[in-house]
């Protein structure tokens, strides 16, 4: 008998180390995709159910949407020279937070955008992408976010833990005293509204806090790593002032003494007061 190459075999053969590849690394083939508006390699990794919750498009699901999704972001990637820069990745068990500076061209100046993509698969053929960011830089404007994710029975632990209850109470003292010496604080707008060390992190939660109070979020999903801490949250309340649920995410990393080296947020709340550069709550 002939011999016949096994044809099927190696084309099944080649998608299997395609989707190992792409389950290892979710947010590289999610933004590869986005950069070259073809969202087969996506397919491919996972062939069950594909959901985006996008805060400029809104929820995409299935591979119809993800096509037309993916290739109206290449147009507008491209017609802004973007390119991405990894900042931090956060991966534990089938959870990866992946945080990125999303460098582009936006009304002839240079910017340099946060934006942070967490990749979820209940199974290995579906994956769900929520991403968190501000639209200010690229619209300024804010934009209310819906809850994506219902608030849950997390809780983060260690020094997370304080400055979050810190950040609730509107304790100024201590939410600074879970910074190491030169910890810094970055908003949703861009590196350059980073304030690092107590003093213009006291300045800064002091402003925050001038509402009546502290900030309550909903914890819904927290992603730990023992590094740094992720924390999917609802926004609901901002000093003395009640606000519409809305989604963000802030991550939480850990210096080697223990306390916090960084916090980086990604969230379009508006403050209930207004004052030059204030910003979201973290």
């Amino acid at each position: 008998m002939p011999w016949f190459p096994d044809f099927v075999g190696a084309v099944e053969l080649a998608r299997e180390q395609t989707r190992a590849a792409g389950q290892a690394d979710p947010v590289a083939q999610y933004f590869s995709a986005l950069n070259t508006g073809d969202a087969r390699t996506l397919e491919t990794v996972w062939p069950g159910e594909v959901v985006v919750y996008d805060p400029r498009a809104g929820e995409i699901r299935g591979h119809r949407q993800l096509r037309q999704y993916v290739r109206r972001n290449e147009s507008w990637m491209t017609e802004r020279n973007a390119r991405t820069e990894t900042v931090a990745s956060t991966v534990v068990g089938r959870r990866a937070v992946v945080e990125l500076l999303a460098h582009l061209t936006h009304d002839g100046q240079e910017l340099s955008w946060p934006v942070a993509v967490v990749a979820e698969s209940p199974d290995d053929r579906s994956v769900v992408f929520r991403t968190y960011c501000s639209q200010w830089p690229v619209d300024g404007r804010r934009h209310l976010r819906p809850p994506i994710l219902e608030p849950g029975d997390v809780h983060p632990g260690d020094v997370v833990a304080r400055y979050q209850a810190a950040f609730e109470a509107g304790d100024t003292d201590a939410v600074v005293s879970t910074f190491e010496p030169q910890g810094y604080f970055r908003g949703p707008f861009g590196p350059q509204y980073t304030r690092r060390g107590a003093g213009e992190l006291r300045s800064f939660f002091d402003d925050c806090f001038s509402a009546g109070g502290g900030v309550a979020l909903q914890h819904c999903a927290v992603t730990d790593d023992g590094v740094r801490c992720a924390l999917e949250f609802n926004c609901v309340r901002w000093g003395s002032h009640d606000l519409p649920p809305q989604a963000g995410m802030a991550v939480h990393e850990r210096g080697p003494d223990g306390l916090l080296a960084a916090v980086r947020t990604y969230d379009d709340v508006e403050a209930p007061f207004e004052r030059p550069g204030s910003e979201g709550p973290r």
